[in-house]
């Protein structure tokens, strides 16, 4: 019997992990992909207290190392839903295993949106990518299509702008809502160009292949023959297995407030799952400490 369960292993997951261990308490995080969350797929983060820069997978390594260190126990499975038994829940995992704990904090985070055109899943992975880092080198000296205007938009495209021959920009806003900064940044670079005002219809096919998008502006619709695709189009919740335990917002994302409490007793929230303003790594562990400080005195008035 753990003392909390923290599904989730991002920022958020991991620091509730961290205040709940140093509040003597028996913590287990389990995580269904990559522990570190999002972050991971930053190349180069430079808003984290107490590191002038350092790479998103560097970071959630040590992040995780001192969750280990402090006695913290981690698993990669998938968590497939909660359920509360008296005084304590159950995690059922896709193992088919469960997991026993007094309090649960859900740290569940959110994953890529995508456009939701026609052949779209098909070609993620084959063609349509999210993650420059992982996948620019693929791309060298090719020509990519990024989709999408704001700051992980910028983030993506300078990495990739030094590694592709040439590199098209498409924005559905009049103008790219990057910080001047990334802007700057990446406009320097002559084989960008970035093109605002668009609404991408479809993804053009030749031989079974992505080969382009289609995308119409002012009225007309323009043909971008490229080697691959970026999305960069947002992010979702990922909290919809949840919802009988923590009720969920329009967006989806769980209604709590600074807090991190939600409706059921022994359940809290934290990190970009959460109903607020900010998503950032500092508002994410904000949310973790929160929410642990919550649930340990939860659990002592058991």
């Amino acid at each position: 019997m753990y003392d909390i369960i923290v599904v989730g292993g991002g920022p958020a997951g991991l620091t509730a992990a961290l205040y709940g261990l140093r509040n003597g308490k028996k913590v287990i995080v389990i995580e269904k992909s990559v522990f570190g969350g999002q972050i991971v797929n930053s190349p180069k983060v430079e808003n984290i207290p107490g590191f002038e820069s350092i790479s998103g997978d560097e970071f959630a390594d040590k992040y995780l190392d001192q969750v280990m260190a402090q006695g913290g126990e981690v698993l990669m499975e998938e968590v497939l839903s909660v359920r509360k038994e008296n005084d304590h829940f159950a995690a059922l995992l896709d193992s088919g295993k469960e997991v026993q704990g007094l309090s649960v904090i859900l740290a569940t985070g959110t994953k890529h949106r995508t456009l939701g055109l026609p052949m779209e899943e098909d070609f993620i992975g084959n063609g349509i990518s999210f993650c420059a880092v992982c996948d620019g080198d693929y791309y060298a000296g090719k020509k990519v299509v990024m989709i999408g205007g704001g700051n992980s938009a910028f983030v993506e495209s300078n990495l990739l702008a030094g590694i592709v021959g040439e590199l098209v920009l498409l924005q559905d806003l009049p103008e790219f809502t990057a910080d001047e900064k990334l802007r700057e940044q990446l406009f320097k670079n002559s084989n960008v160009k970035g093109v605002t005002g668009t609404k991408v219809l479809s993804y053009i096919e030749k031989d079974g292949a992505l080969a382009g998008v289609r995308y119409e502006k002012d009225g007309q619709v323009f043909e971008e023959y490229c080697d691959g695709v970026f999305l960069a189009v947002g992010l979702v919740p990922c909290g919809k297995a949840f919802k009988d335990l923590a009720c969920l917002d329009e967006r989806g994302y769980f209604s709590a407030g600074e807090d991190c409490r939600s409706v059921t007793s022994g359940v809290f929230v934290a990190g970009d799952c959460r109903t607020k303003s900010l998503r950032q790594v500092t508002t994410a562990c904000a949310d973790g400490a929160n929410a642990a400080i919550a649930a340990c005195d939860y659990i002592r008035n058991l």
